[in-house]
């Protein structure tokens, strides 16, 4: 975003070549309304809730470079631009599987759904890793939960998202939920509209299942190594 002082001197420049025989004063007039304008801007509203999307990482060197061409591959679909990516050693999960050649298989496979998954955590955040300067998307996987059982917990993805007493889109609402994470009453079921879960600060109620994501679900990790970028990690579980 340029400074005010710079788009004030843009204005003043503008000014001078459409009006060359205008007043000074109304030059200057002109730049300070401009100045004024973006000073009293209110800056871009963020989504409420504990574990609402942030953005850490814009000051990590090549970062936002790296997001963006991670950005661009997934939108596309582009299997080779996301291997590109990759680093050669890229963990896939805690049995084994790594590698850019398994991640291409897992791409093409509709049983891991890893574009749908990359689809969402590219719009989840950005966090700095712990160590080694690295990031971590989305970005509340890397935020402290406390005693909370991350792996039988889930985030409710949205602002004032219904909690209701009964599974049913038309039940009555326990109360609104913004992106806090919950913890899931019984067993998961992978087809279910609705799930059962428990907030927080005690309440019980469904929550439709299109705005619940495991804690432990899909992460990326990323660093620099040598000076390129690439995602080291793209896994689930814990």
């Amino acid at each position: 975003m340029r400074s005010i002082a710079s788009i004030a001197a843009l204005t003043l420049a503008l000014a001078a070549c459409s009006q060359e025989n205008a007043p000074s004063e109304a030059i200057s007039k002109a730049a300070k309304k401009v100045a004024e304008k973006v000073e009293g801007a209110e800056p871009p509203k963020l989504a409420e809730g504990p574990y609402a999307p942030r953005d850490e990482c814009g000051d990590v060197a090549g970062a936002t470079a790296f997001r963006a061409q991670l950005t661009d591959a997934v939108k596309a679909r582009d299997a080779d631009a996301l291997l590109a990516l990759a680093a050669p050693d890229i963990k896939l999960d805690y049995g084994g599987g790594s590698g850019k050649a398994e991640l291409r298989k897992r791409l093409s496979d509709p049983a891991y759904a890893l574009w749908d998954e990359l689809d969402t955590l590219v719009t989840l955040g950005c966090a700095k890793s712990a160590e080694g300067g690295g990031i971590t998307l989305p970005w509340y996987f890397a935020q402290d939960f406390g005693q909370l059982d991350v792996l039988n917990s889930i985030i409710v993805m949205g602002e004032d998202v219904p909690l209701r007493e009964a599974a049913d889109g038309s039940s009555p609402v326990v109360a609104p939920v913004s992106w806090d994470a919950v913890t899931v009453v019984g067993r998961f079921k992978p087809d279910a509209e609705f799930y059962q879960v428990k907030t927080r600060d005690g309440k019980i109620g469904f929550i439709a299942a299109d705005k619940l994501r495991p804690i432990a679900g899909y992460r990326v990790l990323a660093s620099s190594r040598d000076g390129k970028w690439s995602v080291t990690s793209l896994i689930a579980g814990d």
